[in-house]
């Protein structure tokens, strides 16, 4: 069925999310398989048909373990995944008080749409990013790094908010967490087979017999080890899948809850690979607005390309591309960072000129010795007995005759 608008691609990305968490879950049991036909291969040798038979009917057997194992490890990431989230990232909740410009533009956001406010969450970090999680409406949290905060301006700020709450409402949140989650178990899996694989001993095998055949250990050994690697790359390209078509979704949403695409655009060419955060995994790294990727690296990233999504953007929201932006705590160029003190030229200071010239004492302007007229005198015919005091151009008090 083709989509037409923003609902009906986000239905459209929705139901296709299940379907490749269903073939993701699908996967658990493939590996179960390859595992069972593994260790009958290094048990018995016997030829290929019976080690395949005997290794269907382990797997049917382990299949319920197997399913009450990978519900187990799901219900467990349902209950702490955020605490370990906050522990990888230093993420702490804040308020109001704390961060009012922040948080006034989410609970904005969310007023508008009637949205169910997430918690907010700061994390200490120059990177420019943020990321929500969460896997139902109490744990729903988005994440912003403080140089997030510091280097965009409040309408861009708004934007990726708003980017961050469309992944909550489409519900990209809850089934990336399960994707990773399931795709963990395989990696598990996937590990403890090749271990199992180099450390077990050959010698123990029981040889064959009439019934069983034999000389198929070998060929079973390797349709295990290609069901295994087979498994472990489609558990990663699901993961792609539903981490590269939900960002397109979560733009065009941001811009839907603001109505300003230009302020989406100019968000994503300020965060443009400036983004890592450190020490963060690779799974908290798929929840961030950009997930940066150079190199051979590229060829597993997570996210589109930022000019592709500014692309979709340009096109469909009718936005302004500027091209790549410069923040100054990533761009500042060398020649106009300071100098440290003791390096700079001293110039000595200009010497203080009076209304004649230069002054003559320190850099004091000139000023007569008395001033010109002088109050304090007495006036010409006073009863005091003393001597009158002279002005500057003679006694006062002269004979008028």
């Amino acid at each position: 069925m083709a989509a037409y608008g923003l609902y009906t691609h986000i239905q459209s990305n929705r139901r296709r999310s299940i379907a490749l968490l269903i073939g993701l879950f699908f996967l658990v049991y493939v590996m179960v398989f390859a595992g069972a036909l593994a260790a009958e291969a290094m048990s018995y040798d016997a030829s290929v048909q019976w080690l395949v038979q005997r290794a269907w009917i382990d797997a049917v057997k382990a299949s319920p373990f197997a399913t009450v194992g990978t519900a187990l490890w799901i219900w467990i990431a349902y209950k702490f995944h955020q605490s370990l989230i906050d522990m990888v990232t230093g993420g702490r909740d804040v308020t109001r008080q704390e961060e009012p410009r922040l948080y006034n533009l989410l609970e904005n956001l969310c007023i508008s749409r009637g949205i169910t406010m997430p918690k907010l969450k700061v994390m200490e970090s120059p990177a420019l990013n943020a990321f929500a999680s969460g896997m139902n409406e109490k744990q729903y949290a988005i994440t912003v790094t403080t140089g997030l905060i510091d280097s965009l301006d409040d309408a861009e700020i708004e934007a990726v908010l708003g980017h961050e709450l469309t992944h909550i409402r489409n519900g990209d949140v809850r089934m990336l967490v399960i994707a990773v989650i399931i795709a963990g178990v395989i990696s598990f899996f996937a590990e403890f087979f090749f271990r199992m694989f180099f450390y077990a001993r050959w010698s123990g095998r029981s040889s064959g017999d009439s019934d069983r055949g034999k000389g198929g250990a070998g060929i079973a050994i390797i349709i295990a080890v290609v069901l295994i690697a087979l498994a472990w790359f489609l558990s990663i390209a699901i993961r792609f899948a539903l981490s590269r078509k939900r960002e397109y979704l979560a733009d065009a949403g941001s811009v839907e809850l603001t109505k300003n695409p230009d302020a989406m655009i100019s968000a994503l060419r300020k965060i443009e690979n400036r983004g890592e955060l450190e020490g963060a995994t690779s799974a908290v790294m798929e929840m961030c607005v950009d997930n940066p990727r150079e190199g051979i690296e590229d060829l597993f990233a997570t996210h589109p390309p930022v000019d592709s999504r500014v692309d979709a953007l340009v096109k469909f929201a009718g936005g302004h591309d500027p091209g790549p932006l410069a923040v100054p705590q990533f761009d500042q160029p060398e020649e106009s960072q300071e100098q440290p003190t003791d390096e700079l030229p001293r110039q000595p200071a200009p010497a203080a000129e009076g209304p004649w010239g230069p002054g003559s004492s320190g850099g004091k302007p000139f000023l007569p010795s008395r001033p010109p007229i002088d109050f304090t005198t007495r006036p010409p015919g006073s009863s005091s007995s003393g001597p009158s005091d002279p002005a500057p151009w003679g006694p006062h008090g002269g004979s008028r005759n």
